[in-house]
């Protein structure tokens, strides 16, 4: 059987052409996708890295086509989501921009009655990110314990896909959520959960942070990398704290400021995956600890995404078109332009 995915033809070029069927190997299901989200790893990734042949892609809603060795968690039909592998030169088969993708099942889950498949393409790579950033690196409690004594938490880039699934899964754990967006965005992390949002682009927006948690803020998550200055005048000064990032941040220019900070530290998707890959042109081994960790969210996240207490970031469907070709219009446009409190959704 064969169908058609965006493979790469060189660096920083992709078409979409017809492939062959992926084999199921153990531990891993095939799925006929029918709805994918784009993220800024996507565009960057095919920017590049994009060799002859390479599938991207990382989010998705589908169904179970076939089953791998080993996987009893599913049978075929069932619908489902999580996140698979594009981009990985290690395994060039896998990528969720296409009519079939394999995917690990451990990493997936069955959606939920309550969502779309739009809905369901937004949550994988934002949930694990969620999962890598608040619950390995900064240690919060889990939803499923939360904290009986509310504490302070800021969350830079709160508007985006990740932050936005970071407001609502710290708030599960019973913190005071601090967020930082665009002023028009303001309303819509407080209906999420955030107790206060102050504007990224103040320069006054860290000292007011310090002066609003009276000097005691220890943890702080950046869904953007470009929170260095801000963060660092907003966490205490007095207290050691931990500051983790999605993207590197530059660590001279926050200790000049505050050297309490236990940080930045750099948290990277690709590591839940259980196996090896390359990042940068350098072999990066199996991390384990972050695969299990990834996979124990998960669980939790399809129960909080069922009950509604978490809820889906606004969904942008079908811009510029349906389909594959949508899906090149809108890694353009995501590259060009962004998108605002938002994901890009595309049927296929």
């Amino acid at each position: 059987m064969s169908g058609k995915a965006i493979v790469g033809v060189e660096k920083g070029k992709v078409e979409i052409r017809d492939v062959e069927k992926p084999n199921v190997k153990e531990g891993y299901v095939l799925i006929k996708v029918t709805a994918v989200g784009l993220n800024p790893a996507d565009w960057k990734g095919i920017e590049y890295k994009a060799a002859p042949g390479l599938r991207f892609g990382a989010d998705y809603a589908g169904v179970v086509e076939e089953l791998g060795p080993g996987v009893t968690k599913f049978k075929k039909g069932d619908r489902i989501t999580g996140i698979v592998h594009g981009g990985n030169e290690l395994e060039p088969n896998v990528g969720s921009f296409g009519e079939y993708t394999l995917g690990r099942a451990d990493l997936q889950f069955k959606i939920p009655d309550n969502l779309t498949n739009e809905q369901a393409a937004t949550i994988g790579v934002s949930t694990i990110t969620v999962a890598q950033g608040l619950y390995k690196r900064l240690e919060l409690p889990w939803p499923t314990s939360p904290t009986p004594t509310p504490f302070p938490i800021l969350i830079h880039g709160g508007s985006t896909a990740t932050g936005v699934q970071g407001i609502q899964y710290a708030k599960a754990s019973g913190l005071t959520v601090i967020a930082t967006s665009s002023p028009h965005n303001f309303e819509l992390l407080k209906s999420l959960g955030a107790d206060t949002v102050f504007d990224y682009r103040s320069p006054t927006a860290g000292a007011e942070i310090r002066a609003l948690t009276r000097n005691e803020l220890t943890l702080a998550w950046d869904c953007v990398g470009t929170g260095a200055e801000l963060v660092a005048h907003a966490l205490s000064d007095a207290l050691p704290s931990k500051y983790a990032s999605i993207m590197p941040v530059d660590a001279e220019r926050v200790h000049a400021i505050n050297p309490k900070v236990q940080g930045p530290v750099f948290h990277i998707g690709y590591d839940v995956f259980g196996e090896p890959y390359m990042f940068m042109g350098n072999p990066v081994p199996v991390k384990e600890d972050e695969h299990e960790n990834a996979v124990r969210f998960l669980q939790v996240a399809a129960e909080l995404l069922g009950s509604g207490k978490v809820r889906t970031i606004r969904t942008v469907e079908n811009f510029g078109g349906k389909g594959l070709e949508g899906v090149l219009l809108g890694l353009r446009e995501l590259r060009e332009k962004g998108v605002s409190a938002g994901k890009f959704v595309y049927t296929i």
